[in-house]
């Protein structure tokens, strides 16, 4: 269920109703299954996203070696708050929760598939430029 999810998000950019009523259905599965999936974990996105999803960690020790304050940087950078998405349609801001990688603190996900760690303001601005 979460790599056919996760395949027709890849192919799709969102998983709209119909597409986890598809995937559902072609796995023989209940529908409501398939949106328990989808809305329990964050890496699927079941609003439009921008063309470049961030995903910064606020859980605990991310928040602990500075989370918060690279979380109002970027608010500050792209102009937008958690869980919005600019006006271009470039950059969605999202926080998530443990991603696995306490020891690297503080990071974010990149399109869910790149993970950035370590992270500082002056890596964050990096990262924002590289993206452009």
């Amino acid at each position: 269920m979460m790599g056919a999810l996760r395949i027709a998000q890849n192919e799709r950019g969102w998983l709209k109703p119909e597409i986890i009523e598809y995937v559902a259905d072609y796995l023989e599965m209940p529908a409501i299954a398939a949106y328990e999936v989808a809305t329990f974990y964050n890496m699927y996105d079941t609003q439009p996203v921008g063309r470049h999803k961030i995903t910064l960690c606020t859980n605990l020790p991310c928040m602990l070696m500075g989370a918060g304050e690279l979380g109002e940087h970027l608010k500050e950078k792209l102009g937008i708050g958690f869980g919005q998405t600019t006006e271009d349609g470039r950059y969605t801001l999202k926080e998530g929760e443990c991603m696995g990688a306490c020891g690297d603190a503080p990071m974010c996900l990149h399109n869910n598939h790149v993970m950035h760690t370590h992270l500082t303001s002056e890596k964050v601005d990096e990262l924002l430029d590289k993206l452009k």
